[in-house]
Formats: structure tokens, sequence, C-alpha cells
């Protein structure tokens, strides 16, 4: 995986999934951890770590860890059922209260109550809102138990990654796109405030053992938002990022889970070195991922590129083995490509996982 991050080509095609959630590993693998799940199949592992990263909306987080004595979260549970959870969270500051809340089920969780809500709440955010310091113990903890077995993945401190895609969190993105018309100084000012805070988490992730940290999100799609948005509201700020974590020896993936035509050449400026999760037509992107590796040339390294619905929970076995071999050929000929699910998956059989993977082990260079 390494080789291939680097944009070289390994003895084999690295293959992966994009994340086990814990309804499949629950639901089919007897709860296996997902380091466990990654060995009985064979696949390699890419283990992310989210602990102490600052994620809000989680409705199982441990709120207390994010609270302090000018950001004090409070949950109150409005709904335990599993299938149909509700959080309302007050946050006091002394500058004022704001309110979120967050939904979720046995399969993933949403916002459904935004915290920003009228235009100065971005001044209790710049001014209250804690970010913390990333621990290196647990860091190192993690990565020695994944071993010579895949990499170990990091995050930027927030909701998400990037700061277009935290502010996605904060303001329904309907409402926040509309903004950079009516608004854009203030839209410009609320990337300001989030970009500071996440330099600042940076800063504290020196000496941590990751071999990739992500940023980016999906609210950067060209699925979402134009080219043109995108130049303005993801581009430089996502720049920032990356220099500064270049400066402390990282390397990083950027993460589109949607679109990536016409933001090929915003990709590459923004200084990542992987571009992913290259998601096909077929489940809700704007180009074949081996169009988008024509465009950028080879600039980047790339993962991803597997329907994980269509092709991986619903194809036979055929079909399986078909769309390795065609990602192989068309992505991963040169190298510097990793065979990944485009993202989550949920009701996908076993049998369908281990005839992923021995697909792409048997495509060698």
């Amino acid at each position: 995986m390494l080789r291939a991050l680097a944009r070289g080509k390994p003895d084999r095609l690295p293959v992966t999934v994009h994340q086990w959630q814990k309804y499949h590993l629950d639901t089919f693998l007897g709860g296996a951890s997902d380091l466990e799940a990654f060995r009985k199949f064979g696949l390699d592992a890419s283990i992310q770590y989210f602990q102490d990263m600052g994620q809000f909306w989680l409705t199982d987080a441990d709120f207390t860890k994010f609270s302090t004595p000018d950001w004090r979260d409070e949950a109150e549970v409005l709904s335990a059922d599993p299938d149909h959870r509700l959080s309302k969270h007050t946050i006091t500051t002394p500058g004022g209260t704001l309110t979120y809340k967050i939904e979720g089920n046995r399969m993933t969780t949403w916002v459904s109550e935004y915290l920003i809500k009228h235009d100065d709440d971005i001044r209790l955010i710049e001014k209250y809102m804690p970010v913390p310091r990333l621990d290196p113990a647990p860091v190192s903890r993690a990565y020695d138990a994944v071993g010579e077995g895949g990499v170990l993945r990091g995050f930027v401190w927030g909701d998400q990654a990037g700061c277009w895609q935290h502010a996605a969190c904060l303001i329904d993105v309907q409402g926040l796109i509309l903004r950079t018309f009516d608004d854009p100084g203030w839209v410009h000012e609320l990337l300001r405030v989030l970009l500071e805070k996440k330099l600042r988490f940076i800063e504290s992730m020196k000496g941590a053992r990751f071999d990739l940290i992500e940023t980016g999100g999906g609210a950067a799609s060209s699925t979402l938002i134009s080219p043109a948005l995108h130049a303005e509201y993801c581009l430089p700020y996502d720049r920032k990022m990356h220099e500064a974590l270049h400066a402390l020896g990282f390397k990083i993936v950027y993460h589109t889970c949607g679109g990536t035509r016409g933001i090929e050449e915003h990709i590459v400026a923004n200084g990542c070195d992987v571009s992913e999760t290259l998601a096909p037509p077929s489940i809700g992107g704007n180009q074949e991922p081996w169009e988008f590796k024509a465009k950028i040339g080879g600039r980047l390294a790339l993962i991803g590129g597997l329907d994980q619905f269509n092709v991986l929970t619903e194809g036979s076995p055929e079909t399986i083995r078909a769309k390795v071999r065609e990602l192989f050929e068309k992505v991963g000929g040169d190298g510097g490509y990793i065979l990944s699910c485009c993202d989550h998956f949920f009701e996908t059989p076993p049998e369908n996982i281990r005839i992923y993977a021995e697909a792409a082990r048997a495509c060698v260079y």
C-alpha cells in the first residue's frame, strides 16, 4: 500500500474497503473489529483513526470530552431507539447559547438541526469552540496494531476535515451555497475561523504515526457544488491545510465521495498526494475512474473506484471479478492505485467480499 501511495508498482494490486461500518461488523461478522475483518478476508487494512478528533455530530460520542468551562455541550436524549436515535444538544458559552440536533439509526448518523442559525453564531464558534490536542500515545498503539498489515489513516479536527465540508455540518449546505452568492464575505469568515482551528490542531499532530491523513469531504464534490465555487471556497483553504500537514511530513489523501468532473485540476492544485474515492456514475459520481486518471496524468496516487452497491453487494461473482480486473487494467495498470469500495456498505454478503479480495490479489504486476 505504501508503494502504491508513492505512485509506484507493488507486487500486486492493493485492495481494501473504505471504513467498515459497525452495522455490518455486528450483523454479518459477529462483532469483529475492523482490523479483524480485514484479516478475515485477506484485505489490506486501511484503519481510520477518529479518536479525539472533535466530531460533534456523532450520536454515541462522549461529549464531556469536548466541553470546557466556556463551551458546555449538554445532550438530552429524546429517543434511544436504535432504529431512530435522537438527541438535542445545548451548548452554553459566556456569549450565548447554541443548539443542534443529531439523529441516527443502526447504520448511520445525520444532523437534523444545524448549529448555526444566526450570522453572529460564528462569533461564538470563533471565540469558544474548543480544539483538542492530539494525544500521540493511542495513535502509536493503533499504528503498532496495524503493523505490516496495512496503513493507519488520520483525520483533521472537526465534523469533517475540509473547511467547506465542516461548514456544511454546521449550516444546511443549500443555505451555505446560497450564502456564497448573497453574502460571500460571511462564508469566507466562517471558513477562516474553521481553518484557524484546524491549523491549531495540525500543530498538535507533530510526530503522530500516521501513514495518511484524510482531508476534503463530499460537500466539495462537483455533483454538489460547481467547479467555480470549489475554486473559491475549497481550494485556498485546502491548500493551506495541506501545506501545514506536509510541513510535518504527512502524506495527504483528498476525499471527494461524489463527482470530480471539472475539479480535476483543483484537486491537483490543492497539494494533496492521493485522490479518492473515484466514484463512478453507477454510484452517483460524474465520470469513470479511468477518465479521472487520464486527466490528472499520474500526478496523484488513487484510491477507490469500486461501486459498493451495484457491484459488491448486488453483483454476481462474475460481475465482481470482471469489474476488479477492469479497474486494475484501466486505473491501476501503471501502479499508484489502491482498489477500494467508493464508500460505506451495509448489507454486503461476506462471500462477495471474499470474491472481491481474491480477485484483486490475482492482479499482479
